[in-house]
């Protein structure tokens, strides 16, 4: 109960905020990174050796410029994130472009669905919110629900407010099967780390021998609904731009693993290209395969 209270109060003060202008928001952002990268040092052990063990070819000087440009990305996502609260319609679209949807909407067009899949990348929460307001069909975005039963509803009314649909992961096969019958698009952010019984499958990914999830690719062989990469690029704070990329078109024609592997690569990819904007504080690589 006294979580619960406390739950309320901090949401309460999260609205508050996200009645701020973004601009003003990012001010705070940047003034909260010098505490948490110099004196708090939030998870900066786990920041460094992620980064070392995927980049063993960059120096010590490197690293620590990445590590900075991390930290600097990671407070104005909590603060990108506060504002998704109290966002409007005309903002989200401003912030977030998508290239190269018509390919997407061609199979919309014919009453097809797709699949797309992307990692913890940017702001993701950012960009899918904009998603509903960009396609024709409805997304469908798997996700994990949060512990906190308060804070789940608090993310729930947000992330829901321009059409898109959350599904708990372990529900995807069932919605899949319930929306056959309409066009959709089902998101799913694969680089989430399996529990080491649940581990069928690792690759190479970023130097490193890596448990993955097997969940999009299981449900595209099961339907043999396209797949699309959303890659996304910082184009400056606060304002990100998505490729809508072909990753597969025929899953059935693929190898075992095949589409896994080429997700992998694809995210790669990205996260080479700018590095500063993956999710390093998450404990990927948390048992070892």
């Amino acid at each position: 109960m006294i979580l619960k209270g406390f739950s309320y109060i901090g949401i309460f003060f999260l609205y508050i905020l996200s009645l701020l202008p973004l601009p003003v928001l990012l001010f705070f952002a940047r003034l909260l990174y010098y505490p948490l990268y110099y004196i708090v040092g939030y998870r900066r052990k786990v920041v460094r050796v992620n980064l070392q063990k995927s980049f063993p070819d960059k120096d010590l000087k490197t690293i620590i410029s990445i590590e900075k440009q991390f930290y600097k990305y990671i407070t104005d996502l909590i603060f990108e994130i506060i504002k998704l609260n109290n966002i409007s319609e005309k903002e989200l679209r401003k912030r977030v472009k998508f290239n190269d949807l018509e390919l997407i909407e061609t199979y919309f067009n014919k009453g097809e669905s797709i699949l797309a899949c992307t990692g913890h990348y940017g702001n993701w929460e950012l960009c899918m919110l904009a998603l509903g307001l960009n396609i024709t069909a409805t997304p469908y975005v798997i996700y994990k629900p949060l512990a906190n039963g308060v804070f789940e509803k608090w993310f729930q009314k947000w992330r829901t407010q321009f059409g898109n649909i959350f599904v708990p992961m372990k529900q995807t096969l069932r919605q899949v099967v319930a929306t056959k019958n309409k066009a959709t698009m089902f998101c799913f952010a694969s680089d989430q780390t399996p529990v080491r019984e649940e581990t069928q499958y690792t690759l190479q990914f970023l130097n490193q021998q890596t448990a993955v999830l097997l969940g999009l690719e299981k449900i595209a062989l099961q339907t043999n609904r396209p797949i699309f990469y959303f890659d996304v690029i910082s184009v400056k704070r606060g304002y990100y731009e998505v490729n809508c990329v072909p990753l597969c078109l025929n899953p059935k024609e693929t190898q075992n693993h095949e589409i896994t592997d080429l997700l992998f690569d694809h995210l790669n990819n990205t996260i080479q290209r700018e590095p500063a904007f993956w999710l390093w504080s998450h404990r990927r690589w948390k048992f070892t395969v």
